[in-house]
């Protein structure tokens, strides 16, 4: 039997969704909150069976109950449990004897409320089997495609043929998401309470057998099963159905290593977000921003590209547009000379053609001059055309011209093939009778400039989804001690993969220091190398740029202590940046790679990138080039550029470094990586390996 809240992978396969989510045949369970389940399936049209089940009633809204569900006149698809927890179990136990399709178990009381709800819950699962239950302490979910809504409040969707599908733990904000008016077609709003048995993996894969669903939305507060969830996010991608996720309740609390930099700089938050991005999912960090992204994604699929065309009016609108577009991923490209001829044609000789595009009010009350306009810009090479437009308020009765216009743009779009989107820059100035003629049309409403932006920023990033990943070493595990390896030790490792480090020797004495240093030629760093020494520059245990035998001496002497070794190396000359080559460990997502800015500064001053394994070398340079460093990199006012070939040498070496002990390693950091002049080369001055031992 699985834990509370988790479950095998092999009973993720076995679970089918189908029968619950779009059931023929409803029972409802209890009183109160099974009426609300009656009176929303009603409302919405529900063509099945419902069925309810009540001991002591004989109606319940004008259909006859039974007494208990073993009397129930069929096997129900569906059946919405409205009961205490303990009742909830026994029902469970009744429907898995009829074969029932699955449940939503309504009541609380469980894994939230400590160890006896944790118990009753793992009785929960145990009692469901194969049979799949949605909760418990879960609102249940709608499907406005068939109106089937296991759902006990009040909703304010309405039923579609094609549209958005949200999955959400939440059920409070899932009434809320039903209230929108931003006319986004919402087919499944799905919420997953205590993710007993059902959670996001599973949902998920549901969503990916609807061909009427046109893109996914998450709301995610945890990943419990990464491998699970990439899984079915493959296979809804598989059939092309993007997917933009809002990740929430972010910290760094995941990252439980302390000795390196690098847990702190990657963080949960940031492994989640490679996590996503490998696996071409767009992610938001704002509820608008994620609607909007959906209506985008609703409207044509992900954007070919992040190139934007801003129309407007009015200069106002053209400099927020310019000043919001610097804060997204967003290009908005300089029209080409004949671009700009063609489109000067149209318009008033007074009206500079720029992008963002102001182009007045002369064509404001001529629709076909306006069409013109737009036809003639939607011909350019980009990825998307906005017009920024505000409406009048209803009331007025003066928005003609406002039609007018929007219907020009609309007929360019139409007859271009292009896509097209108009912003408004307040949501309050879209009414929402307006937004949906506008999405009947193939043109997005989008509601506010920066939110409309973000969403524009993620349409272009959904889809670009990178190799397979490897989750062999993702799970891990407390079996086991840690031990912290020496600097010599870690670095003899690294040159056996061909890792250049500084020539040195370990020595005991002041004497073999000496020695050691006439050897290596000065000038030369020594460090002490006490058992779990991590950091030495804190520790004061470093020492640099030592010269002649009275600086070797006086050094060994402060840094020799209990009989523990001092390291003479060489110091790395001729470095044209420092670089952090570290390795950790998430719980959820196993190993991982930041790359980025190194140096005693490292964490004062961070700039680096989470990388998911496995990386190539132009996985290292797209990375370097995201880096605030990177200008010094590429040659900065005639500079020689840094050895670039080197650093993702080095990068892929320790990526084979990592899967050849992925299941023991806990944490790696070569810090700083010394990168000279191109063709130079990269050396590891310093050096940081943490192995978990199997006993």
């Amino acid at each position: 039997m699985s834990s509370p809240g988790e479950f095998k992978e092999d009973a993720v396969r076995r679970l089918d969704l189908t029968r619950l989510l779009r059931p023929r045949s409803i029972a409802v369970v209890g009183g109160n909150y099974a009426e609300s389940v009656i009176d929303q399936c009603d409302r919405m049209g529900y063509r099945g069976d419902i069925w309810p089940v009540h001991p002591s009633r004989d109606a319940i809204r004008g259909r006859s109950c039974v007494p208990s569900v073993p009397e129930l006149p069929a096997s129900p698809d569906a059946a919405f449990l409205g009961v205490n927890r303990h009742a909830t179990l026994d029902l469970v136990r009744e429907l898995v004897l009829i074969e029932a399709g699955g449940a939503v178990a309504f009541a609380s009381g469980f894994s939230e409320r400590g160890e006896e709800g944790a118990g009753l819950q793992a009785a929960l699962v145990e009692a469901a089997g194969a049979m799949p239950v949605l909760g418990p302490n879960c609102y249940g979910f709608i499907n406005y495609f068939d109106g089937a809504l296991l759902w006990p409040d009040v909703h304010g969707g309405g039923r579609v043929e094609r549209g958005v599908a949200l999955v959400l733990q939440s059920g409070n904000m899932g009434i809320s998401l039903t209230m929108i008016r931003r006319a986004l077609p919402i087919g499944y709003l799905i919420t997953l309470g205590n993710q007993a048995q059902i959670g996001l993996p599973e949902a998920v894969e549901a969503l990916a057998e609807d061909e009427r669903v046109s893109a996914v939305g998450l709301h995610i507060e945890g990943i419990r099963d990464a491998p699970a969830l990439v899984d079915a996010l493959d296979k809804l991608g598989q059939r092309g159905t993007p997917i933009v996720a809002l990740n929430t309740g972010r910290s760094a609390a995941g990252a439980a290593l302390t000795m390196s930099h690098t847990a702190s700089l990657a963080g949960a938050d940031r492994v989640i977000e490679a996590l996503l991005k490998r696996l071409g999912i767009a992610r938001v960090h704002s509820l608008p921003a994620l609607l909007e992204t959906l209506k985008l994604l609703h409207a044509g699929g992900p954007l070919q590209g992040n190139r934007l065309v801003s129309m407007s009016c009015s200069g106002g609108e053209a400099a927020l547009m310019s000043d919001a577009v610097e804060r997204h991923d967003i290009e908005c490209p300089e029209f080409s000379v004949a671009d700009k001829a063609r489109i000067e044609a149209t318009v008033n000789p007074l009206v500079t053609v720029s992008n963002p595009f102001d182009y007045h009010l002369f064509d404001w009350q001529h629709p076909d001059r306006l069409y013109a306009t737009h036809r003639a810009v939607m011909t350019c090479d980009h990825d998307l055309t906005a017009l920024v437009l505000d409406y009048p308020k209803d009331e007025l009765g003066q928005s003609s011209a406002w039609d007018d216009a929007v219907d020009a743009f609309a007929r360019a779009s139409e007859q271009t093939g292009r896509r097209a989107a108009v912003i408004a820059t307040l949501p309050e100035c879209m009414p929402e009778a307006r937004a949906a003629a506008l999405m009947s049309r193939g043109v997005t409403p989008l509601l506010g400039i920066d939110d409309g932006l973000a969403a524009i920023e993620a349409a272009a990033r959904a889809g670009r989804k990178g190799r397979s990943l490897p989750f062999t070493q993702a799970a891990s595990t407390s079996a086991g001690r840690t031990r912290l390896l020496s600097e010599w030790d870690a670095k003899r490792l690294l040159t056996r993969y061909d890792i250049a480090v500084p020539a040195g020797e370990v020595c005991h004495s002041v004497d073999e220091a000496l020695a050691a240093a006439r050897r290596i030629a000065a000038p030369v760093a020594m460090k002490a190398m006490r058992p779990g020494l991590a950091h030495k520059t804190e520790a004061g245990a470093l020492l640099l740029d030592l010269h002649g035998e009275d600086a070797v001496r006086a050094g060994f002497e402060k840094l020799a202590a209990a009989d523990a070794p001092v390291l003479v190396e060489e110091m790395v000359s001729a470095t044209l940046v420092e670089f952090i080559v570290g390795v950790a460990r998430d719980p959820v997502v196993g190993l991982h790679m930041l790359l980025g800015a190194g140096g005693v500064g490292v964490e004062a001053l961070p700039d680096s990138a989470v990388l998911l394994m496995p990386v190539d070398a132009d996985d290292v340079l797209s990375a370097l080039r995201a880096l605030r460093v990177w200008p010094l990199l590429d040659g900065w006012r005639g500079a020689p550029p840094a050895d670039l070939e080197a650093v993702a040498a080095v990068v892929l070496a320790v990526q084979r470094f990592v899967m050849d002990h992925a299941e023991s390693l806990e944490e790696f950091e070569i810090n700083p990586l010394m990168v000279g002049e191109q063709g130079t080369g990269a050396v590891a001055a310093d050096a940081l390996v943490r192995l978990r031992s199997s006993g």
